[in-house]
């Protein structure tokens, strides 16, 4: 048998769009997307233990199996208005970079697949709030997803001073 090297048919081109897949949430009325290689599970929503001197955002901490797990709610931290808790109410137990952390939303919808390609570039506003978390702009029919890097969202110095008043 004879391998043929450089035959375009067995080459990857390495300006092929890929395809990821993202687990889809709403906060109020938008539709955001996150990576679904770092969602852990989902959860319905307990209240969890309240920690003192910690960020406004962070609702508390709940035990996962043994695993002390601060909870996030997206909501507050993305300075979006705070709303009741209801049953549609979930917690997505993301590992960031080996960190484990929950992240209240309002609902998620579904596990969709979207091309590197399709992902536009979000607008920049002069904000308070920092948008390097938005990767970009996806549509999907009449829904338009805001995709979300969790990891520079809940950035490793939050996360590590919120695991360091645990321990």
């Amino acid at each position: 048998m004879q391998l043929t090297q450089n035959n375009p048919s067995t080459m990857a081109n390495p300006a092929a769009p890929t395809s990821s897949q993202y687990l889809s949430l709403r906060l109020g009325s938008e539709e955001y997307a996150i990576d679904i290689l770092q969602v852990q599970e989902i959860r319905s929503y307990e209240m969890p233990t309240k920690m003192v001197n910690s960020p406004s955002f962070v609702k508390g901490v709940i035990n996962l199996r043994g695993v002390i797990v601060p909870i996030v709610d997206l909501r507050l931290k993305l300075q979006l208005p705070k709303v009741a808790y209801d049953d549609f109410t979930v917690v997505i137990i993301l590992n960031i970079g080996g960190t484990v952390v929950g992240a209240v939303v309002d609902s998620v919808s579904d596990v969709v697949t979207l091309d590197s390609s399709d992902i536009k570039p979000a607008p920049q506003f002069d904000s308070a709030l920092d948008s390097c978390f938005i990767v970009g702009l996806v549509t999907l029919g009449t829904r338009m997803l805001i995709v979300m890097n969790v990891q520079a969202l809940l950035g490793q110095g939050e996360m590590s001073m919120v695991a360091g008043a645990l321990a």
